[in-house]
């Protein structure tokens, strides 16, 4: 009788896994390599086209469609509410805050990326704002990424805009920052 029970604790157990302590640390482990890496790749393009594209004309590819060229954003994303750089400042702090709290309960590969993608990109137009003319937590950030079509943008820009729209859908498929499935004990998928 007891091997009968043991081996249905066993099969609930492989069916519905307890996550293990270890699981949390890998997870803020791949938020965390997210994050530097958006970082990263962030500060070096930004680096980049300040230093060769500064002041000089725009470097034209793809036909025409897309253009490398450098300009200065005090608002948020598409040049929204211009001028306002110490709230956006201020918010990003916030949100940095945020992401950084609930890290503590990640236990989803997919909320660890869209968390890392999200918090890269607000790290690296925070730097900007911190550390770019006119001061700090009044600085622009720098975009270079111009389509013709579209508003300019930069590396940051896109791990926000990436990692939004990821959590959006991994909020519509009802899984949640510490693995659970919204109205369900399963393990995500």
């Amino acid at each position: 009788m007891r091997d009968v029970q043991a081996a249905r604790g066993a099969a609930l157990t492989e069916d519905h896994p307890e996550p293990t302590t270890a699981q949390r640390p890998r997870k803020r482990a791949v938020l965390a390599g997210v994050a530097l890496s958006v970082l990263l790749l962030d500060v070096l393009t930004k680096a980049w086209v300040v230093a060769e594209l500064e002041g000089r004309r725009a470097i034209e590819l793809l036909g025409g469609e897309l253009f490398l060229r450098v300009s200065r954003n005090t608002g948020a994303a598409f040049s929204f509410a211009e001028g306002a750089t110490l709230v956006f400042t201020t918010i990003t702090v916030v949100v940095v805050v945020v992401i950084v709290r609930i890290s503590g309960r990640l236990r989803s590969a997919g909320w660890a990326l869209s968390l890392g993608l999200l918090l890269g990109g607000a790290l690296g137009n925070l730097a900007d704002r911190l550390f770019r003319s006119p001061g700090v937590g009044r600085g622009a950030v720098v975009d270079f990424i111009a389509l013709g079509w579209f508003p300019s943008f930069n590396v940051a820009d896109s791990g926000i805009v990436v990692g939004g729209i990821l959590a959006v859908l991994l909020s519509f498929r009802g899984i949640e920052v510490d693995g659970t499935r919204q109205g369900r004990d399963a393990p995500p998928a």
